[in-house]
Parts: C-alpha cells; sequence; structure tokens
C-alpha cells in the first residue's frame, strides 16, 4: 500500500487538475464540504484515504494518466456547474464510467476492432487468439477496475475505449505504450460526442483476454453465455486521435 508521501514524491510539472492547479494527494477533510471533483478542481487536492486501496488506484491513475485525469475531472466541472456534485446527465455518466471501470484498448487490426464492438467474443478471444495477443494491447485506466482484478470473478466487465493504432506503437516500452494512450484518450473526451451515450464505451469481459486467466485457453470457455453475452453493436471503436 502506497502512503500519501510515496504518491505525492512521484508527482511532476504534467499532474494537474482540470483547472491547471498542481495536484496533491491529500486525507480526508471532515469540516470540507466539497465533492471530489469540486475540490479537485478548485485546489487540485486528491482527496485519498490513507490504507484505502480504492483511492490508492485512483492516485496511481492521476500519475499514470495524467492529461486522461485531468481531462476528466475538466468536463466534470463543465457538466456540473456551480459546484453541483450531485446533479448527474449523461456526460456525467460517461465520465464516471469511465473514470471507474475504463480499459484502454489499442488495436492494430481493424477486423479485431469489429469483432469487439460486435460482441463477437469467442470468435474475437479464441477464433483470432493469435491474433488479438500480436496486434492488441489492454491498459487499465479505471481506479475500481483495478481493484476488481486484485479478485477477479465471473462476469467482470470493463467500459473499454477501442483506438486505432500503427502496429509499431504496440512494440514501445510499456510506459510509451500508456503515455500515447493517455494523450488519445484525453483528446477524445474533448470531443463534443465523446459523452453523448453511455454506448461510445464498450463493455468488455475481462477475463475473456488470451493469456490473462489460466481458463480462458480452452475453447469451451467462451461459451458461457453468464460471461459472454450478447448484445447491441457498440459504439466504442475510435480512430487515431
Amino acid at each position: 500500500m502506497p502512503t500519501l508521501a510515496a504518491l505525492n514524491a512521484r508527482l511532476d510539472a504534467r499532474h494537474v487538475a482540470g483547472s491547471g492547479k498542481p495536484i496533491r494527494f491529500v486525507p480526508p477533510q471532515p469540516d470540507d464540504a466539497a465533492g471530489y471533483e469540486a475540490r479537485a478542481w478548485r485546489t487540485g487536492e486528491i482527496v485519498t484515504r490513507p490504507g484505502n486501496w480504492h483511492d490508492a488506484d485512483n492516485a496511481l491513475a492521476w500519475i499514470d494518466w495524467p492529461q486522461t485525469k485531468r481531462e476528466v475531472n475538466r468536463q466534470h466541472h463543465l457538466h456540473a456547474p456551480h459546484g453541483e456534485e450531485s446533479r448527474r446527465g449523461t456526460a456525467r455518466d460517461v465520465l464516471t464510467l469511465f473514470d471507474e471501470d475504463g480499459l484502454v484498448v489499442a488495436c492494430a487490426e481493424p477486423s479485431l476492432a469489429e469483432l469487439l464492438a460486435g460482441f463477437r467474443w469467442k470468435e474475437l478471444f479464441w477464433t483470432q487468439r493469435a491474433d488479438v495477443m500480436e496486434k492488441m494491447r489492454f491498459h487499465v485506466f479505471g481506479h475500481a477496475l483495478a481493484g476488481k482484478l486484485r479478485a477477479p470473478f465471473r462476469g467482470l466487465t470493463a467500459k473499454a475505449l477501442v483506438f486505432s493504432v500503427d502496429a509499431a506503437e504496440l512494440h514501445l516500452p510499456a510506459g510509451g505504450q500508456v503515455a500515447a494512450m493517455d494523450a488519445r484518450a484525453a483528446a477524445w473526451l474533448r470531443q463534443p460526442a465523446a459523452l453523448s451515450s453511455t454506448r461510445v464505451l464498450a463493455p468488455l469481459p475481462v477475463l475473456g483476454i488470451p493469456g490473462w486467466h489460466p481458463d480462458n485457453a480452452r475453447a469451451e470457455y467462451y461459451d458461457d453465455a453468464g460471461q459472454f453475452r450478447p448484445g447491441r453493436r457498440s459504439r466504442g471503436v475510435h480512430s487515431t486521435a
């Protein structure tokens, strides 16, 4: 469990809130009535409960995905004017789903992205297994998703953004891949259509990703309709930003 001091030591000039204020991780203050996003916007303070993995994972997302987390905070502020944290709507629903359970997928083969968007799970993860392992990368963004992956359960589903990329990008060092996807996800969030519907996020059953879980090394694993459900076509596949 990282301490607040250890988390704050990893911050640099890239790490700013949606307002542009430098961020820092702070413990909760009992007399602060402002919500999490409003406080982050106003002060740059990211409320982080010591000893709490959910909050630690959120802090780590701020560290590794600075552009995207900044844009999430900025968009929350834009869609909840006057600090009205309880005010909801489609835009804030999309932001929350992505912030909590987001998975950012890099895909160098359009046909694989089409299978994902069409809920054709067995064809994607089994029939095209070798291509998925060669031509796709799956990056955890959501801090709640990170916590769930510590104790994965049947039916665990992420909310994915899928970006079309050049194959060479898939062979960058891990940090370089995340930095590239951070820039793409942040740019995507700035587009007006990005927050128009929760269907911009593609449901993705995480335990089906080839090689992630030993059980999925069998073809019949993907016949479990409780995990690999059909559905309406997702809009969560996007061109390179």
